[in-house]
């Protein structure tokens, strides 16, 4: 008797459209997190954006998610322009110190 070879459980996942984005937008942040290029980074932010927009929009979820959607969307606009302004000479943006180029 023959056996039906069976996927690898971390190869392929089945789940409803929200989930599936939400798993998605995560995966998104922890690329953003790992990345080191500036425009990696700044289009995966633009992503994260879109895909918060469409899951605070989905009618399924509760209205309480769906303001921490809002929420979190607002947040990662922000940092996507915070890191436009990032990229401006140092002589037009205003900061009280510099940031380290690096974190140790």
């Amino acid at each position: 008797m023959q056996s039906i070879p069976q996927a690898h459980p971390n190869e392929e996942y089945t789940l409803p459209c929200a989930e599936a984005l939400l798993a998605g937008t995560m995966a998104l942040m922890t690329g953003h997190v790992q990345a080191c290029c500036g425009a990696h980074r700044e289009a995966m932010v633009g992503k994260i954006v879109a895909n918060l927009t469409a899951l605070a929009e989905d009618p399924l979820l509760s209205p309480g998610f769906k303001t921490l959607l809002w929420a979190l969307r607002q947040r990662w606009q922000s940092q996507g322009q915070g890191a436009a302004l990032a990229q401006l000479p140092a002589t037009e943006r205003s900061l009280w110190h510099s940031s380290p180029e690096a974190v140790q």
